[in-house]
Order: C-alpha cells, then structure tokens, then sequence
C-alpha cells in the first residue's frame, strides 16, 4: 500500500471529521479534493462504500463527547433527567421519519444529481438562508432540549430531507430548520448531531446491503484510516462548534458557503470555458 494512498486517506478523513458537523456541506469539499488529489471515478475514494461508510467514525465521535447525555440508564442521572433523555430520543426518532421514507424512495436519484453544477448552487442558497435566518433571528423560543415540542422536532425532520439534495448538508439544513423553528443555536447545533445518528448509521448500512463492491484488504486499511482520522477530527470539531454558537452566529458559515460555492462552480467551468 503506497504512501499517497495514506495521505488521501487521512486527508479525507479530516475534512469528513470538520465538514459533517459543519454546516458547511461535506459533499462540496470532498468534491474539491478529490478534483485537486487526482481522485476519480474508478478510485476506491469515489466509491459509495468510502463516502458513506467513513461517517461511522464521526457517529462515534458524537456518541463519545454525549455518551452521558444520550444514555438514559446513567446511575448518576435523577428520574426526570432520565425522563428527559427518553423525550429526547422519542423527538429524534420522530425527526427522523421524513428523511427514513423519503430517503429510501429518492436515495438512488439524488446520487444521480450529484454534480459540481447542483452541488455549487445548494452552497450558495444554503448560505443565503443562513444570512436571512441570522439577520431576522428573535429570542429563541426553545432555549433546552427539553423545551423543544414533538411537533417541533418533526418538522426539522422535514428540513433534514432537504439534506437529501447534494451541497445542502445534512446538518446545515436541520441546523438552518431549527433556528428558523424558534430553536436556540446551541439547541440546534445539538439536535442536529443527535439526529445523525441514526441517520447516518441508517445511510452507511443502507449503502453497504445495497452494494455488490466488495473491498480488498488494503481498501479495508485505507477505509479504517479514514474512519479513526475522522473520530478524532470529530471530537475537536464538535466542541469547537458548541463553544461557538455559545458566543456567535451562524453568518460566517454562509459567507463561507457561498463562497465555497463560487470556487466550485468556478473550478467546473473555467477548465470547460479555457478548451
């Protein structure tokens, strides 16, 4: 196994450790790097069992940083917080319903409409939301988990399909859905990493059962890399984002998004416009 082969695998492991938790589209800079590695369609990197599959190590990072907020059987937690935590998973199995049904009618499709071209425009609407969302942002009406109603939760579920579509990101369109619903950014950018989980764990078994590429050893390897790579990313990025949103908005991830979306259409179309 060559060293290159290494390297790209930690340095997607990275930006899938930063860019899933992120609203900031994993789809839109893994798209860029590949382009800028060389990496193409025939590469084990492009492949669906890569891409979907190496988020398990960013699952983990989630349920490692929240083991104790997300376990309802902890002895140190009192009746009504174990209470709480049961409510909160009830709120985001509910959240996940839309994307469970509708993922799996659509999920062949919206692989299909995986371009540069649809990837560039969902950074840059996305990004434009966040500014409007930032601009006109009230009090928070839900300022806890615990405050947020079912029915609340379902509808940022219906935000989180939109995800579906590439370059919208999964958690910039609950994140976005949730702030647009009354939640606070720290309620937001929580729920939204809750809600990955079974999503994603969903996604990745859903991609492997339904997939016929069967990996070498060293692919193994490469992918193993990755998934440890992205767990530690994970961690630090996670709580980068809580300490943020604690102190900031969301504004400089749209700027970034747009701008992320100019510099990818640029990239597709300049090599296209110089022949």
């Amino acid at each position: 196994m060559g060293i290159v082969l290494i390297i790209q695998s930690i340095i997607l492991g990275i930006i899938e450790g930063i860019t899933e938790w992120l609203p900031i589209s994993s789809t839109g800079h893994m798209i860029l790097a590949n382009s800028f590695m060389g990496i193409t369609e025939k590469d084990f990197f492009e492949s669906q069992i890569f891409l979907y599959v190496i988020q398990l190590g960013a699952i983990l990072a989630i349920a490692t940083i929240y083991f104790k907020k997300l376990n309802p059987f902890s002895p140190s937690k009192t009746i009504e917080e174990k209470k709480d935590t049961w409510q909160m998973w009830f709120k985001v199995i509910i959240a996940c319903i839309p994307a469970a049904l509708l993922g799996l009618l659509f999920n062949d499709a919206m692989d299909a409409i995986s371009t540069p071209v649809i990837v560039s425009i969902m950074l840059i609407l996305y990004g434009v939301l966040f500014l409007f969302a930032e601009k006109g942002s009230k009090e928070s009406k839900v300022s806890e988990m615990k405050d947020m109603t079912y029915k609340t939760a379902l509808f940022i579920g219906l935000f989180q399909v939109l995800s579906l579509i590439p370059g919208t990101s999964r958690s910039g369109a609950t994140i976005l859905g949730a702030i647009f619903l009354g939640c606070s950014r720290s309620v937001a950018a929580e729920f939204s990493f809750f809600l990955a989980i079974p999503v994603m764990f969903g996604v990745s078994f859903l991609k492997i059962i339904t997939n016929d590429y069967i990996m070498t050893s060293q692919e193994w390897t490469l992918l193993i890399i990755a998934m440890v790579v992205a767990y530690v990313v994970s961690i630090a990025c996670v709580k980068f984002l809580v300490s943020y949103v604690r102190r900031h908005d969301f504004k400089v991830f749209g700027w970034y998004r747009i701008v992320l979306g100019i510099i990818v259409l640029a990239y597709h179309f300049i090599p296209m416009i110089a022949k």
